[in-house]
C-alpha cells in the first residue's frame, strides 16, 4: 500500500469531476478511475475489498426501498389520478388570480406525497397544466417555473428516493429522516403559495382567474362527487404510506412495497391497467434503478479507494489547520454542493461528496438527521439550476414549442431563492427538522 502521498486522494477527486463535466458517464467514471487507483494502491487485493463493498450494497434492505417507490410513482402517472386531481383542484381555486398555479403546486404537494419521483411529476403536470394555463394568459415563466418548482416538491417531501438514499450513505434512519422532513417540506409549499399569491396580486394580466361561466359548469352537477372522487384515492395512498412510517406500523420499505401495491390497485379501479401499462411501468422503473445502483456501486469503489488513501484523514487534518468552526464547515459544504448542482445530478452528488464529508461531520459531533434534511433541501436545488438542471429538461420536452428555454430559466429562478431562503431558516431554526422525530419518539 501506498504511504505518505497525500496528493493522491486530491488527484483522485479532481480527476473524477474533470471527466464527469466532460461528458462521460458518471458511474463508469467513478467505478473506472477507482479501478485503477484502486490496482496501483492495493494491487489485486482491491478486487476482493470491492467485492465485499458491494456485497453490503446488496445486503442493505433499506434500499430495496427505491425500486418499489420508483414503481409506485410512475404507475400513479400512468393511473390518470394526478390530471384528474388537477382539474379538479385548478376549478376548486379558479376564482383567484393564480388559482390555477396554486392548484398546481398544491397537486405537486400531494404527488410528492404519494410518488417521490420528480420526472413523472414534472412530465405529468406539464402535459396537463401548462398548455391550459398558457391558454388562460398566464406569464411563461410563472407557469413553467410553478410546475418545475413543484414537482421538485419530491425530494424533500417524503416518501422520498433522495432521502432513502442520504439515510444509507449517512448510516441514520430512513424514518427518522422521513419525520424531519415534513415540517421543511410543508414550509416550502407555504412559501411558494405567498410567491404565487404576491406575483398574482402585482401582476394581475400574468394571473388571470378561470372565466365564471367555466366554473358554473363545473360547479353544476355532481360537485362534491368530483371533488371526493378526485381527492380520496390520493389521500388513502399517503396515510397507507407516510402514515404507516409515523405510526412505526411498517419500516420505509415495507410501506414502499404498501404504496407499490395500492399504486397498483388504484391504477385498475381506474381501469387503466393493462399488461402494456405494466410492462411500460417494469422497465422504466428497471431502467432508474439499474442507474442508480450502477451509480451507487461506482461511487462505492470511488470511497473505498479515497479512504485507503488517506483522503478522509487530509481532510480532517485541512479542516483543523484552517481552523473551521463545525457551522462554518458545513457553511462550505453546503456551497460546494449547491454549485455542483449546476453541473451534476442529486446521485453523483450524494454518492461522490457525502461519503468523503461524513467522517468529518461525525468528528463535529454534528446532528446527521439535521444535516442530511439540510442536504435535501440543498439537493433540490440541483433539479432546478440551469444550465442541466434535470426538472428543466423533463419541462422542456414536453412543453409546446413557443416555449423558450431562457423563460423557463427565468421562471425557476424565484423558486430556488426560495429554497435557499429554507435552507438558511432551518440552519437558524435546527428545530424546524428535530422536533417531529423528538415528538414522534416521545
Amino acid at each position: 500500500m501506498l504511504e505518505g502521498f497525500e496528493a493522491l486522494p486530491l488527484l483522485l477527486f479532481v480527476l473524477v469531476f474533470v471527466l464527469i463535466l466532460a461528458g462521460y458517464p458518471v458511474a463508469f467514471t467513478l467505478g473506472g478511475v477507482a479501478v485503477v487507483f484502486g490496482v496501483f494502491v492495493f494491487d489485486i487485493d482491491f478486487f476482493y475489498l470491492l467485492a465485499l463493498r458491494i456485497y453490503g450494497i446488496m445486503e442493505n434492505y433499506v434500499l430495496l426501498s427505491v425500486p418499489l417507490f420508483v414503481f409506485m410513482g410512475i404507475m400513479l402517472q400512468k393511473s390518470g389520478i394526478a390530471e384528474r386531481l388537477l382539474d379538479t383542484m385548478a376549478l376548486l381555486l379558479g376564482r383567484m388570480r393564480g388559482g390555477l398555479a396554486i392548484s398546481v403546486v398544491l397537486v405537486g404537494g400531494l404527488l410528492a406525497a404519494s410518488t417521490g419521483v420528480v420526472g413523472a411529476t414534472v412530465i405529468t403536470m406539464g402535459l396537463i397544466s401548462l398548455p391550459t394555463m398558457l391558454r388562460r394568459g398566464y406569464s411563461v415563466p410563472l407557469a413553467t417555473g410553478t410546475i418545475a418548482a413543484a414537482g421538485t416538491l419530491g425530494q424533500i417531501i417524503p416518501p422520498s428516493v433522495v432521502l432513502v438514499l442520504l439515510g444509507s450513505v449517512l448510516g441514520i434512519s430512513v424514518g427518522d429522516l422521513f419525520s424531519a422532513a415534513f415540517v421543511p417540506g410543508m414550509l416550502l409549499v407555504g412559501m411558494y403559495f405567498m410567491y404565487v399569491i404576491a406575483f398574482a396580486m402585482l401582476v394581475p394580466q400574468a394571473a388571470p382567474p378561470i372565466p365564471a361561466e367555466e366554473l358554473r359548469a363545473f360547479r353544476a352537477e355532481g360537485f362534491w362527487g368530483k371533488v371526493v372522487s378526485a381527492f380520496v384515492l390520493p389521500l388513502l395512498l399517503i396515510l397507507a404510506v407516510l402514515g404507516s412510517i409515523f405510526a412505526g406500523i411498517a419500516s420505509p420499505t415495507e410501506a414502499a412495497a404498501v404504496g407499490a401495491m395500492g399504486a397498483l390497485l388504484m391504477t385498475l379501479a381506474q381501469k387503466k391497467l393493462s399488461w402494456k401499462v405494466l410492462q411500460e411501468v417494469s422497465i422504466a422503473t428497471t431502467h432508474i434503478t439499474t442507474m442508480v445502483f450502477t451509480i451507487l456501486m461506482g461511487a462505492t469503489a470511488f470511497t473505498l479507494v479515497f479512504r485507503a488513501t488517506g483522503g478522509d484523514d487530509y481532510l480532517i487534518r485541512l479542516i483543523e489547520s484552517a481552523q473551521l468552526s463545525p457551522y462554518a464547515f458545513l457553511a462550505l459544504v453546503m456551497l460546494v454542493m449547491f454549485m455542483a448542482g449546476f453541473f451534476i445530478d442529486f446521485i453523483e452528488i450524494i454518492f461522490i461528496i457525502v461519503p468523503v464529508i461524513l467522517p468529518t461531520l461525525v468528528a463535529m459531533k454534528l446532528d446527521l438527521v439535521w444535516v442530511g434534511i439540510l442536504m435535501a433541501v440543498n439537493l433540490q436545488t440541483s433539479f432546478l439550476t440551469p444550465p442541466f438542471g434535470f426538472a428543466l429538461f423533463y419541462l422542456k420536452g414536453v412543453a409546446p414549442v413557443e416555449v423558450k428555454t431562457k423563460a423557463i430559466y427565468r421562471g425557476v429562478i424565484p423558486f430556488i431563492a426560495l429554497q435557499l431562503i429554507l435552507l438558511l431558516l432551518l440552519v437558524v431554526f435546527p428545530d424546524l427538522v428535530t422536533w417531529l422525530p423528538r415528538y414522534l419518539k416521545s
